[in-house]
C-alpha cells in the first residue's frame, strides 16, 4: 500500500458536499478536506467556496514553513484553478452574517511531512502528482501539496534530454523514495526502477517483430532507438535520424548475457498523438535493491541499493 494513503496529492482527494454543518464537523474532528481555489486577492490570500460559504486560506496559512523566497510567491500564485487540501480552522460570520470560513493549508502539509519523516525511507514506493517540469527533471506533488524532486537521470534507464519527454503537468504517477534529508525536510525521489529490469522490458519484445521506436541519440556507428522507457537497442547509422523521431524497427537479435538488441530501421514514422501509458513492473512496497542487468551479463551488474537512513 502507498504510504502517502492517508495525504494523497492535492486532486486525489475524494470530492466532498461542504455544509456549515460538515465544515463544523471538519473542524472538531481535525479532518483534512479538499476543494478548487477561485481567486488569489491583492494579499496573496487564497479564496473558495465551500457549498457556497465563502472561505480564505491566509496568506501565511497557504504553505509550509520550510519554502521560503521567490518560491513561496509563484507557490501561492500558482495554486488558482487548481485543488488545495486544508483543515477548517475557524467559523464566523460576515458583516451581513453570512457564515465564513478560515482555513489552513499549511496545518495539513506540517502534519502531512511530520507523517512521510515517520514513514517514509529509501525505497519506499508512493503515489505521486507532477506539477511541473524543468530541464534538470521533475517536480512531484508526493501528498497535500509536498514537493519532491525527480531528478532527470533518475526518470529513466533509456535517456531524455527533458523530462516533457516522459511527463506532463498533472499527470500521476508512481515513485520511489531515493533520499530523505530530515533536517531540511526534503524528498529526493527516483522512478526508473518502477519501470522494470531489463530482462522484463525485453520479454515483451521478440527477434523477427517489427515495432514502433523512438530515437533518442544519434552516433557516427548509429543510432540508440528507445523500445520502451527502460530499454533501447542499437540500429545502424542513417543521415535521415533525428533525437526525437518515431520509427518502426525490425528486430534483428535480443542477446541478454551482453545487454544487447540489434535494431533496424524500416521507415520514420509520424509522431503519436498521445504518449504512450507508462507500464510499471512495481506498484507499491518498499525496495531495498533493484538489479537492472540479467543474470549472466557479462559487465559488473547495474544496480541501486535504497541505503535505509541511521536512526
Amino acid at each position: 500500500m502507498p504510504e502517502n494513503k492517508l495525504y494523497p496529492p492535492e486532486g486525489l482527494r475524494p470530492p466532498s458536499s461542504f455544509t456549515l454543518q460538515s465544515l463544523r464537523e471538519a473542524m472538531e474532528q481535525n479532518t483534512v478536506l479538499e476543494d478548487r481555489v477561485l481567486r488569489c486577492d491583492a494579499g496573496h490570500n487564497l479564496l473558495l467556496s465551500l457549498g457556497g460559504i465563502q472561505a480564505r486560506i491566509p496568506r501565511e496559512e497557504v504553505l509550509s514553513p520550510w519554502i521560503s523566497g521567490a518560491q513561496r510567491d509563484i507557490a501561492v500564485l500558482s495554486r488558482v484553478g487548481k485543488p488545495a487540501c486544508f483543515l477548517v480552522t475557524a467559523l464566523r460570520a460576515d458583516e451581513k452574517g453570512a457564515p465564513t470560513a478560515l482555513l489552513s493549508r499549511r496545518a495539513v502539509q506540517e502534519r502531512a511531512m511530520d507523517f512521510f519523516l515517520e514513514h517514509l525511507r529509501p525505497g519506499s514506493v508512493v503515489t505521486a502528482v507532477v506539477t511541473h517540469l524543468e530541464s534538470f527533471g521533475a517536480f512531484l506533488d508526493i501528498g497535500c501539496g509536498i514537493v519532491a524532486m525527480l531528478p532527470i537521470e533518475h526518470i529513466s534507464v533509456s535517456r531524455i534530454s527533458h523530462p516533457k519527454e516522459r511527463f506532463r503537468p498533472g499527470q500521476k504517477i508512481l515513485a520511489a523514495v531515493r533520499s530523505i534529508d530530515r533536517e531540511k525536510r526534503r524528498i529526493t525521489m527516483t522512478h526508473k526502477e518502477l519501470l522494470g529490469t531489463w530482462m522484463e522490458n525485453a520479454s515483451w519484445f521478440h527477434p523477427g517483430e517489427t515495432v514502433r521506436g523512438e530515437v533518442r541519440s544519434v552516433k557516427e556507428y548509429g543510432s540508440f532507438i528507445e523500445l520502451a522507457p527502460n530499454l533501447s537497442g542499437l540500429a545502424d547509422a542513417r543521415e535521415d535520424l533525428r533525437p526525437g523521431d518515431g520509427v518502426s524497427v525490425y528486430i534483428k537479435s535480443i542477446r541478454p548475457e551482453r545487454m544487447k538488441i540489434k535494431l533496424q530501421v524500416i521507415e520514420k514514422l509520424p509522431p503519436l498523438a498521445e504518449p504512450e501509458p507508462l507500464r510499471y513492473q512495481i506498484t507499491d512496497g518498499v525496495l531495498d535493491r533493484w538489479v537492472y542487468s540479467p543474470a549472466g551479463y557479462e559487465k559488473p551488474a547495474v544496480e541501486t541499493v535504497f541505503t535505509a537512513e541511521d536512526p
